[in-house]
């Protein structure tokens, strides 16, 4: 005699053990497949004695009907929790991603263009990829020069000698900027050029063979030594506060005369924080203009040795290694 009823609590019992797709699929097979537990309880009707068929049929067809809806409910639910698991909150509040800053670099480069516009100075760029007439020619640098050896030189293109065109070069200092602007603007002249130099030369604790530099140029009729003095002295105040202690001591340019270097003292030693000097007279007369009449000055310095002093890093090399570690100290920085 067969046990409807026990037959359906023991089904219901392993249905709830099911608790994937896998398992509801093992179940299904093992009750309603081909091979089935209830479909050969359906099959062996017909073996019956003729006045059980009836109950038996009718009972386990309804046992079917009420397994299968059984398993689509235990499928909905099973759904219904997966989407749970993985339904976003749109309450919850939103994950910041982590951002960058700025190069302590940039933020000198910005500081200290900040604070020459606000002497009043313009703010202009030239280009990297420099002709040797403007980088050294025009600066009275000429071939053979010795000064040349103060500039190890990445050239770019040397043909010259094959079909006379100018020979390129990375530009070694932004001093070249001079000569452009003076060849589209007439005075007053009141402007600094910062950009990226390149050298070809080892590096140290001092020195990178890339480097940031901020050249500045002044003309204006009776201008003097004291001007430049008076200026950067201000500069130097507004960057580095108003007690540091300066020095100018006589320095070679090519391009100035007189030419000098301004040091400031810092933590007990002296520093020097960039190279000046007046206009050479034969550059403003090669500009088209009277040396009698305009004078002028100039003055050059490396972002990276501010920064130095300004943050109190050692090697120069720690800007340019993308090591994080060094580089997340500056976050928030301006």
């Amino acid at each position: 005699m067969v046990d409807l009823e026990a037959l359906e609590a023991e089904a219901r019992m392993s249905l709830a053990e099911a608790g994937d797709e896998t398992a509801l699929d093992e179940w299904r097979v093992a009750w309603l497949g081909r091979r089935g537990r209830l479909t050969a309880v359906l099959r062996g009707v017909r073996d019956l004695p003729a006045e059980e068929r009836p109950r038996v049929g009718a009972g386990a067809n309804r046992l079917k009907s009420a397994l299968e809806d059984a398993v689509a409910a235990h499928r909905a639910k099973l759904h219904a929790s997966a989407e749970d698991a993985e339904s976003i909150d749109v309450s919850l509040p939103g994950r910041t991603p982590p951002l960058g800053s700025l190069h302590p670099v940039t933020l000198t480069r910005r500081h200290l263009e900040r604070t020459f516009r606000d002497m009043g100075f313009d703010v202009v760029e030239g280009p990297d990829v420099e002709l040797e007439e403007y980088n050294f020619d025009r600066l009275r640098i000429p071939a053979g020069h010795p000064a040349r050896d103060m500039w190890d030189t990445i050239w770019v293109a040397d043909d010259a000698g094959d079909n006379g065109g100018p020979r390129q070069l990375l530009r070694t200092h932004t001093s070249p900027m001079q000569i452009r602007y003076l060849e589209q603007r007439q005075p007053p002249i009141r402007v600094i050029v910062p950009g990226t130099c390149y050298r070809y030369e080892a590096t140290d604790a001092t020195h990178e063979w890339m480097l940031t530099q901020i050249e500045g140029l002044v003309i204006d009729e009776n201008l003097s030594f004291a001007h430049l003095k008076g200026t950067l002295e201000a500069f130097v105040r507004r960057m580095f506060g108003a007690d540091i202690e300066t020095r100018f001591r006589c320095d070679y340019f090519p391009f100035v005369e007189p030419g000098a270097e301004l040091g400031v003292r810092w933590q007990g030693d002296w520093l020097e924080v960039l190279g000046c000097g007046m206009v050479h007279p034969e550059i403003i007369e090669d500009a088209g203009l009277d040396p009698d009449r305009y004078t002028g000055f100039a003055f050059g310095m490396g972002v990276e040795r501010v920064a130095m002093l300004r943050y109190g890093v050692r090697d120069i090399r720690h800007f340019y290694r993308n090591d994080v570690r060094f580089l997340r100290q500056f976050e928030g920085r301006r």
